[in-house]
């Protein structure tokens, strides 16, 4: 309940509510760490944590988790297009400068989780990406 925690604040709650509803819906039906920050004229800012990649690959999925032995169990595939759609999501977390670096990073995670991407082992995929085969699809 914000209410309780905003009211004393002076801040008008429904503007806050609105602030953050606009920053997490693309991360709708997960949890997300909001934090509102007050400054001392009444305005505000809204900061808002992102999942972790697990989290979101495991979301695009629709599984609630990974492998239990991911070298042999595979429990799910990942699109390119969804593999940048994570990417972005994490964007601001991710150590990758370009998409290309930050869908090899969502790659990496893929390893442990027992998903593979546009049907192949997420370590086969990352050498294709780095050998230039999807570079129509994303950026560097």
């Amino acid at each position: 309940p914000l209410g309780p925690a905003l009211g004393p604040k002076g801040v008008n709650i429904g503007q806050v509510i609105a602030k953050i509803n606009e920053k997490t819906k693309a991360f709708d039906g997960m949890k997300v760490p909001v934090k509102v920050l007050i400054n001392p004229d009444k305005t505000f800012d809204v900061k808002v944590g992102t999942p972790p990649v697990s989290a979101l690959i495991k979301n695009e999925l629709g599984i609630s988790k990974g492998s239990g032995n991911p070298k042999t169990e595979i429990v799910g595939n990942l699109s390119v297009e969804q593999a940048k759609k994570v990417a972005a999501m994490k964007q601001d977390s991710l150590l990758g400068a370009t998409e290309r670096a930050r869908v090899l990073e969502v790659a990496g995670n893929c390893i442990s989780l027992g998903v593979t991407i546009d049907g192949k082992p997420p370590k086969a995929f990352q050498k294709d990406v780095k050998a230039g085969h999807y570079d129509d699809l994303l950026q560097h």
